[in-house]
């Protein structure tokens, strides 16, 4: 079934994505949660004509790419999100989102696929590099603050990260901890069932006939 995607979906596809995916996955999870639509003919349509207008917008030759390059160069995107006490994000901020709001301050059209960086997940400041055409690349600087509040300091940032590394790390030990001991006690428990089976394959003893006592 094929789909219009309306957000960036892992390992799916971007939005506005026209993508082919199993009826029941559309039905059940992209459709409910408003994640995709259903991709008719005018729907499609649609999409590839808002496409053509943005395409006028992208950098054409390789001084044009210099010319946007110049004015990204100066840009701030700034993006208000949910965030945790550790600085991790309720969601992230994806290529997608760079591009929309590169289109939304700048005018100008970027190829999602051209955006250096997977899914941002923290809060903090980040560089984006960006290539724009053959031979010609820029760094966006993209701050991501918690919702309804302002960016902490560096020095507090680097401690929220590795106050969550941390717990990143000792959650990894816990599992292999517990992975450890599930993998020792099934290896305690062979012995006692291959014993178990090999007396069970073993032919009993017959009895010993008793010898007639002899009468004097």
């Amino acid at each position: 079934m094929e789909v219009i995607l309306l957000t960036d979906v892992d390992k799916i596809g971007l939005r506005g994505d026209v993508v082919n995916v199993a009826r029941g996955y559309a039905r059940n999870f992209l459709l409910p949660r408003r994640l995709a639509e259903e991709a008719t003919p005018a729907k499609v349509s649609e999409l590839h004509k808002r496409e053509q207008q943005r395409a006028r917008h992208e950098a054409q030759t390789f001084e044009q790419a210099r010319e946007i390059a110049e004015r990204l160069g100066q840009t701030d995107l700034r993006f208000d999100v949910r965030a945790g006490p550790t600085g991790a994000l309720f969601g992230s901020v994806t290529p997608t989102d760079i591009v929309d709001e590169l289109w939304k301050q700048q005018k100008v059209r970027v190829d999602r696929r051209k955006v250096g960086i997977d899914n941002i997940k923290r809060i903090g400041r980040h560089t984006v590099p960006i290539d724009l055409f053959t031979d010609v690349a820029v760094e966006v600087r993209v701050v991501v603050v918690p919702e309804g509040g302002e960016l902490p300091p560096e020095e507090e940032l680097e401690a929220m990260e590795a106050a969550a590394h941390a717990e990143e790390e000792a959650a990894a030990a816990a599992a292999a901890a517990q992975q450890a001991e599930v993998q020792e006690f099934l290896a305690d428990d062979e012995p006692e069932a291959e014993t178990a089976e090999s007396d069970a394959s073993e032919p009993a003893a017959e009895p010993v006939a008793a010898e007639p006592e002899s009468n004097q």
